[in-house]
């Protein structure tokens, strides 16, 4: 919360909605900026340690997935949505083939067990878009 939204009434704040988005070279060594931005916005939202620590590593595998299919000296984007208690992140980049990432996978069922929500899609120029959405205390959160 900055300082302008703090001074703002209890009904504007309700429907407050930021947007980040972070671009950066699609290879796995930039991956940790990516993990403390993730862990950062997650904890902006009173998000638990250990929602922080799934997050983490859910956008971590999102990448992984994204990566090994990715058009090399692409970038990687990610954007992450905060609401007032739930995180929608956003990982993208344009790819060899266009295939989705399977479900059918163990990385998969680990993603969907870490973030909550989990989807794929495909956009033009074969762009794959891996798409989690966390809540905070979901159900079966520790």
């Amino acid at each position: 919360m900055t300082e302008e939204t703090a001074a703002m009434p209890a009904s504007t704040k309700t429907t407050l909605r930021d947007v980040v988005t972070v671009r950066l070279p699609a290879a796995s060594a930039y991956l940790s900026v990516l993990r403390t931005a993730t862990a950062g916005l997650a904890a902006r939202l009173d998000f638990t340690l250990d929602e922080i620590e799934d997050l983490r590593i859910a956008v971590d595998e999102a990448c992984a997935m994204l990566l090994a299919q990715a058009v090399p000296g692409t970038d990687l984007e990610c954007e992450f949505e905060l609401t007032r208690d739930a995180m929608l992140i956003a990982v993208s980049v344009l790819t060899v083939d266009g295939e989705l990432p399977s479900r059918e996978t163990f990385a998969w069922t680990v993603l969907s067990s870490l973030a909550g929500d989990v989807d794929a899609r495909v956009g033009a120029d074969d762009r794959v878009t891996v798409v989690l959405q966390k809540r905070r205390g979901a159900a079966g959160a520790p």
